[in-house]
């Protein structure tokens, strides 16, 4: 029995996904919950499993090819009654039918692409797609409605030449012209028409119940475009990224925080020859011996202590509500550089940690995030983040807040600079903080309160154990 598995949203609303790598081949024999796919959501690389016991049938997509929800990505030859996950289960054969037969929503026009930062919800139409290895009913298809043409009520008579009309017999009735067809288009596919000056019902789609695809947009507008003169200036050599997965997902979330949130940044510069000398000292700890101790280790606990004496600035900006939600927990978030992009996952409920437990979260964060193994729920739910720039060499900067976050540290270079310790000129250990707040929730004299701490803090580490 051949079965097709298709691409699943992993529970982030999300429309879309690529396809990284492929773990199986055609002939391969599969078990359930073993890894057959890595997949590139906006947020993270996914491992999928498969839903069946069986034999790979054929792959129907290609590594390095973006996929639609909903779409079949794999084929499974199974043995009759073969067991099946959870996932798969969930879809009943009664409904699996039902589903088969819709057809994709036509957007309305000027809709911005489902699950980007502000877009609106989906419609009661177009359910969730259920997370798991099926697609639930009326996930990304609906039936068409049949259209009304107007002037022809829903049941006409049989004989339409008996109706009388102010006391006349009827005209003859006229044939209802042939209704319009919808275009069936993703809202990126229209965006990116509507960019390129392509008209979409002058298309024929090559997608899924013939849908328009972005390949379809294109070829129409290279087609339609005017030939180049021969006197045109000779090429200029360039490169074109594409913006996809997590750097598309992070454009949408500065430029939303950007314009959002009115941003204020202050700095502080300050002496850490104690904090170094800490570290120094906290690596020789038997309590440490397997973790890794770093400035950012106390620079953690700095923040954490500061954020109990000042709680408003670990908070978010309730629009629909106009409140301001004060968050009695910390999940930590540690910006991280990744070939993929940027990316913040979290340390969930770091307020609780002791300094060891501490250590070995961040450790972890770290690692998983550099591998590109960072998973959506890590990267959920954040509170207040901590980006370290002086790992690339630099003194400051002016950090964009995540979204739905009041605050964000920026942590500069540290390096030997000239200071004055008692009166006296000496070479000591100096680094900046740069910490931007949401001006809605955080006033000037909060912001500077909490990062006047965290400094105090970094200079005399002794101030964490009398604070905490």
């Amino acid at each position: 029995m051949r079965r097709e598995f298709k691409l699943p949203d992993v529970g982030e609303g999300l429309t879309e996904a690529e396809i990284v790598r492929w773990h199986v081949e055609v002939g391969d024999p599969v078990k359930i919950k073993q890894t057959i796919v890595e997949i590139e959501t906006a947020k993270s690389i996914v491992e999928l499993p498969s839903p069946w016991d069986g034999v790979v049938a054929d792959l129907l997509a290609e590594a390095g090819q973006t996929v639609d929800v909903g779409t079949p990505i794999i084929a499974v030859e199974t043995s009759e009654g073969a067991e099946t996950s959870r996932g798969e289960a969930a879809v009943s054969e009664e409904t699996k039918p039902l589903a088969e037969d819709l057809v994709p929503t036509p957007p309305a026009e000027g809709a911005v692409e489902p699950g980007a930062h502000g877009s609106p919800a989906p419609k009661e139409e177009r359910q969730a797609v259920l997370v798991g290895y099926g697609v639930k009913t009326g996930a990304t298809k609906r039936r068409p409605r049949k259209p009304q043409v107007p002037g022809i009520p829903a049941n006409p008579v049989a004989n339409p030449s008996r109706v009388e009309v102010d006391g006349g017999p009827a005209p003859a009735p006229v044939a209802p012209a042939a209704p319009r067809v919808g275009v069936l288009a993703k809202p990126p596919v229209r965006k990116l028409a509507k960019d390129l000056g392509v008209d979409l019902s002058a298309l024929t789609g090559t997608g899924p119940e013939g849908s328009i695809t972005r390949a379809d947009v294109h070829a129409a507008a290279q087609a339609e475009a005017p030939p180049v003169a021969e006197a045109a200036a000779p090429e200029r050599p360039e490169e074109r990224i594409p913006v996809k997965g997590v750097r598309r997902m992070t454009a949408q979330a500065m430029v939303a925080s950007a314009f959002t949130a009115p941003h204020v940044t202050e700095f502080l510069q300050l002496d850490v020859t104690n904090t170094m000398e800490t570290v120094r000292r906290l690596r020789t700890f038997r309590d440490f011996a397997d973790v890794k101790v770093s400035p950012l280790l106390l620079v953690a606990k700095a923040v954490l202590t500061a954020v109990k004496r000042h709680p408003v600035i670990n908070s978010s900006w309730d629009e629909a509500a106009q409140e301001i939600v004060v968050k009695r927990y910390v999940n930590l978030g540690i910006a991280a550089a990744t070939p993929r992009g940027l990316v913040v996952p979290n340390v969930k409920d770091a307020h609780a940690l002791s300094l060891p437990e501490l250590a070995g979260r961040l450790a972890e964060l770290t690692e998983t995030a550099r591998a590109g193994r960072t998973q959506p729920a890590e990267m959920a739910g954040g509170t207040f983040t901590i980006t370290n720039v002086g790992v690339f060499g630099v003194d400051a900067g002016t950090p964009i807040l995540n979204p739905g976050e009041a605050a964000i540290l920026a942590v500069g270079q540290i390096r030997d600079m000239p200071w004055v310790v008692d009166g006296e000129l000496a070479v000591r250990k100096v680094t900046t903080l740069a910490l931007s707040f949401d001006h809605r929730i955080v006033d000037g004299e909060l912001g500077s309160m909490f990062l006047r701490d965290v400094g105090d803090m970094l200079e005399d580490p002794l101030h964490m154990l009398a604070w905490s």
